[in-house]
């Protein structure tokens, strides 16, 4: 017990000592812990007044830069202000100057105003007094002549007319003869050799076809009972047979030539056959026409591949086909396109144009011939309207529609070599034939056209046609009047007549003496 006690004894005093002990130790520690509160708020103070002190610092060097730029903006302002102001005054100067300048010119022109003024009215009084002058003069040389002022005018005038005239024919004589020397060459070459490329035969019109038949039994049975056969041929074909006398023939006649070769045809066969009656003849006729129309299509290609022109539509190809069948004046007409596409393009080829225009042109000019019979208009607008329906260009279609005089004017190189390739083949010889009557009346035409020309004594047509003689009287006409009637004829013969090629005329004039001896 007296242990347990002295152990408390012991315990509370090491628990009072320790307290003791700790309170001592905290005091200590209160004291030093103020002692580095103390000596922290001294540093922190003491850094913050430097921090201060270098804030400061640092504010007035920024303070200072920014009024030293300040300072400078300021100047540059300033010196941009005072070069306006400078500019400012010199342009005021410069206003100033302008201004009085203007005003010196306004005064100048002023001045030339009123001395315009001054001089038209001088001028207005001498050209009064030029008038008077001019007036009596007249009237005085009315009074010296015996002539009114407007009868010598018109005497004037026509002598001035008959002078101006003889000069122009004198000078068009020269310039005719210049281009000539120079042009007649060139045109000649180019032209002989797209003729010489181009062969071809003659030609003369046909408007029948001949069928030679075994015997003259066949003849009754074509024409068969009551010619009921050959009603029903010429009904189904659209021709008229002859059946006379000629031996061993019978004669197709129809102006359209397709119609012709149909009926040729199918003649024939029903011939070779032996079987000849109305529905038979039908049949074949019918057999025919459908085989012909593969022939013209194979002759249109053949055409095309010959002309050198590809791409054509099919019924175009079908038109070319039916050319064969069609003449003019005598001549084939496919032969005829074909010769003048081939013309074009050697013409189109020396003269360095469009080659295959020129040929396509030539192809189509005269493709209205195939169906002219059955569409109304001249063939020249039938062929243009063919074109223009297969979407050709205005350019061809004007080359079409001016390949003969009169229809359209050129408007492009192109169609004046379409319109010569067709002359030169229609004119070379034997290409055309014309009848009797049309020949003699071409001809009366020519030489009543020359005679018609004041001063003309007698004209003869002469060459077929080719040259016009033109005599004049002497009196009437002198040397430089002739070149100007032999043109003034030209161009008559132009404008009123329609002929193949060209025609030259000639006008002679000639000066006889005579006298009688007694």
């Amino acid at each position: 017990m007296e242990n347990l006690i002295a152990i408390i004894v012991t315990a509370l005093a090491a628990f009072a000592a320790g307290y003791i002990l700790r309170f001592v130790y905290a005091k200590l520690n209160a004291k030093a812990a103020e002692q580095d509160s103390i000596r922290i708020i001294k540093e922190a103070n003491l850094m913050a007044e430097t921090k201060k002190k270098e804030a400061m610092l640092d504010a007035k060097l920024i303070v200072d830069k920014e009024r030293k730029e300040f300072e400078q903006e300021i100047k540059e302002r300033k010196q941009t202000v005072q070069n306006m102001e400078n500019r400012l005054s010199q342009r005021e100067e410069n206003l100033d100057k302008k201004i009085e300048a203007a005003d010196k010119r306004d005064r100048d022109l002023l001045q030339k105003e009123k001395d315009i003024l001054t001089k038209e009215q001088n001028l207005k009084l001498k050209f009064d007094e030029v008038e008077k002058i001019k007036d009596e003069q007249k009237k005085a040389l009315e009074r010296v002549s015996g002539m009114t002022r407007e009868e010598a005018k018109k005497t004037l005038v026509s002598a001035m007319e008959e002078e101006a005239k003889r000069d122009a024919a004198v000078l068009a004589q020269r310039i005719e003869q210049e281009t000539r020397e120079n042009a007649d060459k060139k045109s000649k070459e180019i032209l002989s050799i797209a003729i010489q490329k181009v062969a071809a035969d003659h030609t003369a019109d046909i408007t029948t076809s001949t069928v030679s038949i075994p015997n003259d039994e066949i003849k009754g049975r074509v024409i068969g009972r009551e010619g009921r056969n050959i009603r029903a041929f010429e009904q189904a074909t659209g021709v008229d047979l002859i059946v006379d006398d000629t031996p061993e023939a019978i004669t197709v006649s129809a102006f359209d030539g397709v119609r012709r070769q149909v009926a040729k045809i199918a003649l024939e066969r029903l011939i070779a056959d032996g079987r000849i009656h109305p529905a038979r003849i039908e049949e074949v006729v019918e057999k025919v026409k459908k085989e012909f129309e593969q022939h013209l299509k194979e002759v249109g290609d053949q055409a095309a591949i010959d002309s050198g022109v590809p791409g054509l539509n099919p019924e175009i190809i079908r038109l070319l086909g039916k050319l064969k069948y069609r003449t003019s004046y005598g001549q084939n007409q496919l032969q005829h396109t074909l010769e003048v596409t081939w013309l074009a393009g050697a013409i189109a080829g020396e003269l360095g144009l469009d080659i295959m225009f020129c040929k396509k042109a030539a192809l189509l000019h005269d493709i209205g011939k195939a169906v002219d019979h059955e569409v109304e208009g001249t063939h020249h607008q039938i062929s243009a309207d063919i074109a223009k329906k297969y979407g050709e260009s205005p350019k061809m279609i004007n080359a079409i529609l001016s390949h003969h005089e009169g229809f359209d004017t050129p408007k492009s190189a192109e169609a004046f070599v379409i319109a010569a390739a067709d002359a030169i083949s229609a004119a070379r010889p034997g290409a055309r034939r014309e009848s009797v009557e049309h020949y003699l009346k071409r001809l009366e035409n020519l030489e009543k056209v020359a005679k018609d020309f004041k001063g003309v004594s007698m004209a003869y047509a002469i060459q077929a046609g080719r040259e016009v003689r033109v005599l004049v009287e002497p009196e009437d006409i002198d040397d430089k009047q002739s070149h100007v009637l032999a043109r003034d004829i030209a161009k008559k013969v132009e404008q009123e007549l329609e002929y193949p090629g060209q025609i030259k005329i000639t006008v002679i004039r000639e000066t006889r003496a005579q006298d009688i001896a007694k």
